[in-house]
């Protein structure tokens, strides 16, 4: 019989607990609000990367309230998980190949459930969990230029070369890189989300994954797409699976020749590593077409909005996002970079300068430009 000082809770039941509760309302929130069915199935991958761990590393998880403890006892349950993180994240490093974004991530969700465990349930099994360090980097925002979505939207020779297919994934990125709506939204879009007022469309939608809403009106383009497919029930936009699509706007691009090679760096211990493409074989660098994806979209449309001098406020209120949200502030940063006209006006105007010397007393001192 276990005496108060080894009593232990399964940590894979509890886990799976920590799943139902956050499911069932149980567990919310801090704003009150219930956890969101894309975050659960964050939580389920978690559960599944640590019950592979522990099969393929024989490792036992358990848990244990600190509350008897003696001195040494802690000692040990400390380095016990400090052995857990080190063999956790090797795995995750090494045997999977993960990148620091994704290991960081679910690092997180363990801390988050450990916070469960003590003041939910009021377990007590100890602040270990804060020594998990959660790694972060900064993954490079891939966007269209303006230049590269007036193609997509203009260029009618283009449009007529693709198939029916790729002519309904054209739509669809078109719409998506206009109306800065996260893919679950976009995919979701109901004809009771149009609102016409004086001729004038609009596109209402509450984020499913934030519960804020957004209002944009729609341009004549993004109109004409929609009277495409005003015959089909309910949905607004062809109707399309995630993962095909994802893979669909990588074809698409590829047709539209957005083909240069840039390269991919990601993070392992925050060490950048140079990653290449294997195709047939051999290795290539990846191609712009290659990195695009669905959310490609969003950003694309944040990144216009701002690029072309809208303001932020304005922008932040349709895209969705909170005032202090350091996503947002990065789409910020990288429409600032896009000031190509102006530094070419620039340069143009400092070639024009010119240098006249005069000397006087031995020193020589430049004239006013020209």
């Amino acid at each position: 019989m276990r005496t108060k000082s080894t009593k232990e809770y399964p940590f894979i039941g509890m886990y799976g607990k920590f799943i139902s509760d956050s499911r069932s309302g149980k567990r919310l929130q801090p704003n009150g609000k219930r956890i969101t069915p894309g975050t659960i199935r964050n939580y389920e991958y978690t559960l599944q990367l640590l019950q592979k761990f522990c099969i393929a590393k024989q490792f036992e998880l358990r848990l244990r309230p600190v509350k008897y403890l003696d001195k040494r006892q802690l000692i040990t349950e400390k380095n016990y998980w400090a052995k857990f993180y080190k063999r956790f994240t090797d795995y995750l490093y090494t045997d999977c190949g993960h990148f620091d974004n994704y290991v960081g991530q679910n690092i997180k969700i363990i801390r988050i459930f450990f916070g469960y465990l003590n003041k939910n349930l009021l377990l007590g099994v100890g602040e270990f969990h804060k020594s998990f360090y959660v790694r972060k980097e900064e993954v490079p925002i891939v966007t269209l230029l303006p230049e590269e979505l007036n193609f997509l939207i203009q260029d009618k020779k283009f449009e007529e070369s693709l198939s029916p297919l790729m002519c309904r994934v054209k739509d669809v990125f078109v719409f998506g890189c206009t109306v800065a709506l996260r893919v679950s939204d976009l995919l979701n879009l109901k004809k009771t989300n149009l609102r016409v007022v004086n001729g004038s469309h609009y596109l209402m939608v509450r984020s499913q994954k934030t519960g804020t809403d957004t209002q944009i009106r729609l341009p004549q383009y993004a109109v004409d797409i929609l009277a495409k497919y005003e015959t089909k029930k309910g949905k607004l936009l062809p109707a399309f699976n995630k993962v095909n699509l994802n893979l669909y706007v990588k074809d698409l691009t590829e047709l539209a020749g957005f083909t240069q090679e840039i390269g991919k760096r990601r993070e392992q211990r925050g060490k950048i590593k140079e990653i290449s493409r294997v195709e047939e074989s051999k290795k290539d660098s990846y191609r712009f077409c290659d990195l695009i994806t669905t959310h490609t979209m969003r950003r694309t449309a944040i990144t216009t909005m701002l690029s072309l001098g809208m303001p932020e406020t304005v922008v932040r209120k349709i895209s969705g996002h909170s005032p202090m949200s350091k996503e947002f502030f990065r789409y910020v940063s990288l429409a600032q970079s896009y000031q190509d006209t102006a530094t070419e006006q620039m340069f143009e105007k400092l070639a024009a300068k010119k240098l006249t010397v005069h000397s006087f007393a031995g020193y020589k001192i430049p004239a006013a430009g020209m």
